[in-house]
């Protein structure tokens, strides 16, 4: 009789398949409310992941099934909190790809050992482990490849790259960028600009004339400005700057590494 009543009173164990139901809609909510809070769109997110929007969206609505197999799920969850400034791979461990046990009886020292070499999770971190080296070595030798075939030093390049983010005051005061567009915004007579970050990048903002902004943006940052008339939005590194007008879809303000200004007016009242 003893032995029934303590049956009965365990609680049923869940299965690895609700398990990681759970804990992926667990993970979404907090995925979602950080993109909310930073004002990124999805679609802002798929450039910055690099990860296709239906994806996104399963990960945040916390829907399995429309998902890849689990290991895969938690790459991609590693992906989409780095993007919003988590930790990712500690985050993305919380996501299980493998059963977790409740109430193992106790083993002796070398049975805990061996076990712990054998469990499957402990395989898979060591999988994703390998996977992260071999995908960077391989970056790495193509690109010191790459330099090579350019007759150019990576170290050097490196260098080049760093002394452009931030700009001299030479650069700073010249009149004309390399590249400098006007776009009047005929459909509203005040105008509104965001910004989002793929790169870190240098960019001055000036509203009606007036500097709002200027300085260095860290990959990932998103930030509005507005202004009556006209707002002029210029970096150092158009193609690390994804810029929407009006809260329209966000596009490339140019090339990576070339300077570009971009002048948006707003329509001129009608007299």
């Amino acid at each position: 009789m003893k032995w029934l009543k303590r049956k009965n009173n365990e609680q049923p164990q869940l299965s690895i398949e609700q398990q990681r139901a759970e804990k992926l809609t667990e993970m979404g909510a907090q995925l979602w409310a950080s993109r909310q809070e930073r004002g990124l769109s999805l679609e802002e997110m798929v450039g910055l992941t690099r990860i296709p929007r239906r994806l996104l969206q399963a990960i945040e609505e916390g829907n399995l099934d429309d998902l890849p197999e689990p290991i895969y799920i938690q790459g991609l969850i590693r992906q989409f909190a780095d993007a919003l400034g988590f930790k990712g791979g500690e985050f993305a461990s919380q996501f299980p790809v493998s059963f977790q046990t409740a109430n193992t009886p106790p083993a002796t020292p070398n049975q805990s050992i061996s076990m712990g070499l054998l469990r499957p999770v402990h395989l898979y971190l060591l999988y994703i482990f390998l996977i992260i080296c071999s995908v960077s070595s391989l970056s790495h030798v193509l690109n010191n490849a790459a330099f090579s075939a350019n007759g150019s030093d990576p170290k050097q390049n490196n260098q080049e790259n760093l002394a452009k983010t931030s700009p001299t005051q030479s650069q700073k005061s010249t009149t004309l960028p390399v590249s400098d567009r006007l776009i009047v915004n005929k459909d509203s007579q005040s105008v509104q600009i965001g910004v989002t970050l793929k790169a870190s990048s240098w960019i001055r903002v000036v509203a009606d004339g007036k500097t709002e902004f200027e300085g260095v943006l860290p990959e990932g940052a998103h930030r509005v400005w507005k202004a009556q008339e006209q707002l002029t939005v210029r970096t150092n590194n158009a193609g690390g700057v994804l810029m929407s007008v009006n809260q329209q879809a966000a596009k490339q303000m140019g090339e990576f590494g070339k300077e570009e200004e971009i002048k948006i007016a707003a329509a001129k009242p009608q007299s």
